[in-house]
């Protein structure tokens, strides 16, 4: 695919290793290069069953490759991977994604830093914000939960989250994370995000018709417009 959106980070801290590659319009991805945090000869990693398999052809909870997209994705958190397959899926993304974070004290840091990496990677692979749509919203239903999510490609980063969890966590991911980690990755990404769950009884359908909103909002504002090669889409005159 010529003229491809990507970008590969790799964000180090004490706290969480994370590297991840990922592809705005999708398409094939390489392998996820082997680093001295992630040794892809060592079958059991550091021996946490937490940690990212070595072998990324293993086909796992939230990993789906075909001509059109690459994802593969391991935080070691279950429900977390579950909403960025999501997200990916549905916004025509290709993502390679691993982490090791200290899920010993809890799922903070490594949820936070794995949106913030998502968010650095978005704004690499997007590039000059020129010539773009700028703007995307959806709505998205899944049975009963319906949600709306309105994306603004402003580089004024700012995060409007309504969920209304009734529960505190979902598997071994707090629900407090999902604002939290979508406000993290607004903030790295440099767009304003409203996202708003409208109605929904069930946790994990408010959940994942958010995600799956906002990658269709992604998607709408992510789109390069033909004729609009260069512009930027702003009264101000930059982005």
């Amino acid at each position: 695919m010529s003229n491809r959106r990507a970008a590969y980070i790799l964000r180090n801290t004490n706290e969480t290793k994370i590297q991840l590659s990922l592809s705005l319009d999708g398409g094939p991805l390489e392998l996820l290069p082997k680093t001295a945090e992630f040794d892809n000869s060592d079958p059991d990693c550091d021996g946490d069953d937490r940690d990212p398999p070595a072998n990324q052809d293993t086909k796992t909870h939230a990993s789906q490759i075909s001509n059109l997209q690459h994802i593969w994705i391991w935080t070691g958190i279950g429900f977390l991977d579950h909403m960025l397959h999501a997200w990916a899926k549905h916004a025509g993304w290709s993502l390679r994604l691993r982490s090791k974070g200290d899920l010993t004290i809890d799922d903070h840091h490594t949820t936070e830093d794995t949106f913030l990496a998502l968010g650095t990677a978005f704004t690499t692979a997007l590039g000059p914000r020129t010539g773009l749509a700028r703007f995307g919203h959806a709505y998205a239903p899944l049975d009963e939960a319906l949600s709306r999510a309105v994306l603004d490609i402003s580089s004024r980063p700012f995060f409007v989250g309504d969920f209304g969890f009734q529960g505190p966590m979902m598997g071994t991911l707090n629900t407090q994370m999902i604002h939290h980690g979508l406000g993290s990755w607004a903030q790295n990404a440099g767009v304003t995000l409203h996202v708003d769950v409208l109605k929904g009884e069930n946790d994990h359908h408010r959940a994942e018709s958010a995600f799956k909103a906002l990658a269709v909002a992604c998607k709408g504002a992510c789109q390069r417009v033909a004729g609009r090669e260069g512009e930027v889409v702003s009264t101000k005159g930059v982005l």
